[in-house]
């Protein structure tokens, strides 16, 4: 037991330490204010991190170099609480929480890709109460109608449970402006859809969309000489169908479709696991908050070296926010440079989300908040 008594009394020096470096932190600050220096100095932290390291032996260098991070994250935070600085992004969060509607919208323009009785639809049917929907034939057309104005919101798939993340709309949310303000997580339940009269065993032809095909690729090959097609979303392939004079079309799409455009159910509930969800995005032109948000989405470009985004997950860490998704997405044109969306749980309103973003914008080489928003179940 003496050695753990040791222990006892190394930690307890550790944060009597601690607490002297974050007192000598408070002095800096103010050296700072009067000077007018920033508060993040990228250089100073990189030395110190080398120096920390170069103090210990070889096989203990990385967790001292994490360590000495932490304690310039810290150090940092209170900087920014002391000096009250703030940054543009956490400014527009503040003027968003204080002048955003108190309700969400009931009857907004809304724009959807694809047509009537896609899932699109259907998530927005759920989000809003009585949307005014314009259809589009691609995901980058609700984004530039939300840009120019054309629409006050989109709908937007962005990933199963089954078949992974949408990368095509995470490519485009890198070149387009936009605030997300809700989503929906949707339980998807595929259907074989064909004319009056046709029996599944006459389907040779199948059209769906490419989410909705790897979500049934088991099914799929159970079809004796099936052939898919890939169409633009699940609607238009029941739609295809329906306007064929082929006996041997079907589709894969939702029950809605089916009334829709009148056709049968040949078979129900195809899709390989039952427990399929998807989540949609709404987004908006403006950034408003409404209230309840506690989800919020960024995206970031960290610096090309070790421990770059260790430095950014360890800010979710030292501040107890959850961490729900990281996607990473290839930059077009810059080699070997990945932006990294992320998905936490925190309340918009929250002191700990404004110290966050205040510490993301430093540690970050860009960085984009997306939005804050209440996720319907």
């Amino acid at each position: 037991m003496e050695i753990r008594a040791r222990i006892d009394q190394i930690d307890t020096e550790f944060s009597r330490l601690f607490l002297e470096r974050m007192a000598v932190s408070a002095d800096v600050a103010e050296y700072k204010r009067a000077t007018g220096m920033p508060i993040y100095d990228r250089t100073r932290e990189r030395q110190n991190i080398a120096a920390a390291s170069s103090r210990v032996p070889a096989e203990y260098a990385s967790y001292a170099a994490v360590l000495q991070s932490v304690l310039m994250e810290a150090s940092r935070e209170a900087q920014h609480k002391a000096l009250g600085r703030k940054s543009a992004t956490s400014n527009s969060i503040e003027h968003a929480l204080e002048h955003s509607p108190a309700f969400f919208p009931f009857r907004p323009h809304v724009a959807c890709q694809g047509v009537e009785g896609a899932y699109q639809q259907i998530a927005c049917d759920r989000m809003f109460r009585h949307p005014t929907l314009d259809f589009f034939g691609s995901f980058e057309a609700v984004f530039d109608a939300v840009e120019s104005g054309a629409a006050d919101f989109g709908v937007l798939p962005i990933e199963n449970s089954t078949a992974g993340s949408v990368t095509h709309v995470y490519d485009l949310m890198m070149r387009h402006e936009f605030h997300i303000v809700r989503s929906c997580r949707l339980k998807i339940d595929h259907n074989l859809l064909v004319r009056p009269n046709t029996r599944k065993e006459d389907v040779r032809i199948v059209y769906s969309h490419q989410q909705a095909i790897s979500q049934c690729a088991d099914y799929l090959a159970s079809i004796p000489n099936c052939r898919v097609h890939v169409c633009e979303n699940t609607a238009r392939a029941a739609e295809m169908v329906s306007k064929s004079d082929r006996p041997d079309v079907a589709a894969i799409a939702s029950r809605s479709c089916a009334d829709l455009y009148g056709l049968d159910i040949a078979d129900q509930s195809v899709q390989d696991n039952q427990n399929n969800y998807t989540r949609f995005a709404c987004i908006s032109k403006d950034l408003t908050i409404y209230p309840g948000a506690e989800r919020s989405s960024l995206m970031a470009v960290v610096n090309h070296e070790p421990g770059a985004l260790y430095n950014v997950l360890a800010s979710f860490y030292a501040l107890d926010i959850n961490l729900v998704k990281l996607e990473s997405r290839p930059i077009a044109h810059r080699d070997f440079e990945f932006m990294f969306y992320f998905d936490i749980e925190c309340p918009a309103a929250a002191p700990e989300f404004a110290i966050l973003i205040n510490s993301l914008e430093d540690v970050c080489q860009e960085f984009r908040y997306l939005g804050s928003y209440t996720e319907v179940v």
